[in-house]
């Protein structure tokens, strides 16, 4: 199993008090080296409520309040716990670095930012990015440089200040993320400024860049695609790949003819080991670059799942079988950390609950889960489905000139693909969820967006299927997956409602009032024959502490049932509908747990039990009817 332990550890002078880091662990798993440098912990922070700190020269003056880095200032692990609106915040930090990275590039990696980031170092901007949910990387050597001692025996000190712009009025993909003040119906407490781990890694001149891993099951081999910052004439790229017993196959190629060198590799037969969910095996890989002289420049660690993801009539194989997916609706937030979760130990809890319920994956919904949580699922066999958090644009037709701004949806799910792309978890993109308009005899903002979403997804990776958007109005009509979302609460309803889907016109969604139907218009491109999935049901809201209480104690989807056993009842007979449609791949439950007062979680949102969990599982983990029929 890849190690994810850092050989060493830099000490750091800074502005923080004594005392353990913060989510110490090395942020990224699947691109490691060893020598880096952890900055969460205490900053300087201030809030900027006009959006003048700017003006007022915040970016070069200590800052009045601190903050726990990477939780954000509205989450009670900061320190603050202030859930007001922030139009803007301020972070400053001083760190030393290392003497020994003199001849090196250093860099800054941010693991996410809500949601303009600007970063100074000594007085100097190196770098801005947009997106609340996506990693990015500055360089700060020339910033650092112009501040050196000029002495190879004392640490430069960098001054690192961030400010984050996050207004509230300003369309942009906020996922759960509440528009108004409070929290209310599927909306949650709000996150501003940084709330992902912060490190400084050193680099050489010439580095290799996040490669791009390709299982190929069917040849038994791995495609390499290794980016680097620059060619380097006369050297070489080696990459090898292991298991426990050692070396099972290692290639070497030029680092002169192509930004991105490629190397394939053959397993050996016998040292052939799929990765799937009952077999969660991961392969250890070594990227070195050696220069003319063969001595080894830049080390990259990083691991790789083989297995193959297809398409065979209405089911999803996973090597080469038909596998159900039982996923369930992940939100991935916590009550003290808001989306950052407290500990690494609770992203692998989180899949552990999961598991045990009879689940085996999840959509990650509405927002862009840490890369640590792909690890986890990655080795534990967890199937997973990315998503980009696109709520927070609007989407009913009435505002389709605040949609074309949109567009920087498409350049930020592009990053998350870049950071991904290589975690075998993932058997799904979905760029999109929800999007309501109706599809008229205009091309409207949502057309283009949806359709350039689904373009780039396809060109960036062909191994995975993509759904265009999920739930309500599908329009892109090459969609590999067709799916709808069905909060019917009677399972015999429910059934009913699903059961077309055999005669190829299957459940979807619509809110129309008639007059679209009478133009001719409707609300998805047709259905095609895909395979299909009910993508949401069930949101089954049961709060044992709050029963006969008033509805506003919690909220959920439908009637609350009178008792638990009417909860197991009905969550049997709408998994039974599912579970028996020959024609169905898969389905997603809402939800895994409670999230504030949405209360239709298989867990309490403190993660504690709410439920028999052995009665769930076996409501699930009876084998479903597309798998009997494949």
């Amino acid at each position: 199993m890849p190690q994810t332990t850092t050989s060493s550890q830099t000490a750091v002078r800074d502005d923080s008090a004594a005392g353990s880091i913060p989510r110490s662990e090395y942020p990224r798993p699947q691109f490691r080296r060893d020598r880096w440098l952890n900055l969460n912990g205490r900053w300087q922070f201030e809030f900027d409520a006009a959006d003048s700190g700017f003006e007022r020269g915040l970016a070069a003056r200590e800052l009045s309040d601190s903050i726990v880095v990477p939780f954000a200032p509205e989450s009670e692990l900061s320190g603050i716990g202030d859930v007001d609106f922030h139009n803007a915040v301020w972070y400053r930090r001083r760190v030393a670095v290392p003497a020994e990275w003199a001849d090196e590039r250093i860099l800054l990696h941010f693991g996410a930012v809500d949601y303009d980031a600007t970063v100074w170092v000594n007085g100097l901007e190196v770098g801005r990015h947009r997106g609340g949910f996506t990693s990015f990387s500055v360089d700060i050597t020339d910033a650092v440089a112009d501040a050196s001692s000029q002495s190879r025996e004392q640490p430069t000190e960098a001054v690192i200040v961030v400010r984050a712009r996050d207004s509230k009025d300003d369309p942009q993909p906020r996922g759960k993320q509440s528009s108004l003040y409070a929290n209310h119906d599927c909306d949650y407490t709000r996150t501003t400024g940084i709330w992902q781990s912060v490190w400084l890694e050193p680099v050489p001149q010439i580095a290799i860049r996040r490669p791009r891993i390709t299982p190929e099951l069917a040849g038994n081999s791995f495609a390499f695609e290794v980016p680097l910052t620059t060619n380097l004439p006369g050297g070489s790229l080696v990459v090898t790949v292991s298991d426990d017993a050692g070396t099972v196959a290692s290639g070497r190629t030029r680092t002169d003819l192509d930004l991105a060198p490629r190397l394939n590799l053959t397993l050996p037969e016998d040292r052939v080991r799929p990765w799937s969910t009952t077999d969660p095996h991961l392969y250890s890989v070594r990227f070195e670059l050696t220069d003319a002289a063969g001595k080894v420049i830049d080390v990259v660690d990083s691991y790789a799942g083989l297995r193959s993801v297809a398409i065979i009539g209405k089911a999803v194989h996973i090597n080469g079988e038909p596998v159900f997916q039982r996923l369930v609706l992940d939100q991935g937030y916590y009550g003290d950390g808001i989306m950052t979760a407290p500990s690494d130990e609770a992203l692998v809890n989180d899949i552990r609950l999961s598991l045990a319920a009879g689940f085996n994956g999840a959509r990650l919904h509405q927002k862009v889960f840490e890369e640590r949580f792909l690890y986890h699922a990655d080795r534990l066999g967890y199937l997973v489905w990315g998503e980009f958090g696109d709520w927070g644009c609007y989407y009913d037709g009435r505002s389709d000139e605040r949609q074309r701004q949109s567009a920087t949806y498409i350049t930020q799910w592009l990053e998350a693909l870049e950071r991904d792309y290589s975690h075998p978890s993932i058997v799904g993109w979905c760029p999109l969820n929800e999007t309501r308009q109706v599809i008229s005899d205009r091309v409207t903002a949502l057309d283009d967006v949806t359709r350039g979403m689904f373009l780039a997804t396809k060109a960036f990776d062909t191994s995975r299927p993509v759904l265009d958007a999920s739930g309500y109005s599908h329009r892109v009509a090459e969609t590999d997956i067709y799916d709808s979302h069905n909060y019917e609460q009677d399972p015999q309803k429910f059934a009913a409602a699903m059961a077309p889907l055999a005669q190829g016109t299957p459940f979807t969604n619509a809110e129309d009032d008639g007059k679209a139907a009478e133009r001719g218009f409707a609300w998805s491109v047709p259905y095609a024959g895909q395979p299909y999935f009910c993508s949401e049901f069930g949101g089954i809201w049961w709060n044992p502490d709050a029963a006969g209480a008033g509805r506003e104690e919690s909220w959920g989807y439908g009637e609350r049932p009178r008792t638990e056993n009417e909860f197991f009842e009905r969550l049997d007979g709408l998994v039974s509908a599912l579970l028996d449609d020959e024609n169905m791949f898969g389905y997603c439950y809402t939800q895994l747990t409670d999230v504030f007062q949405e209360q239709n979680g298989i867990y309490f949102f403190d993660r504690s039990a709410k439920f028999d969990l052995e009665r769930v599982r076996a409501i699930q983990s009876r084998p479903a009817a597309i798998e009997k029929r494949s």
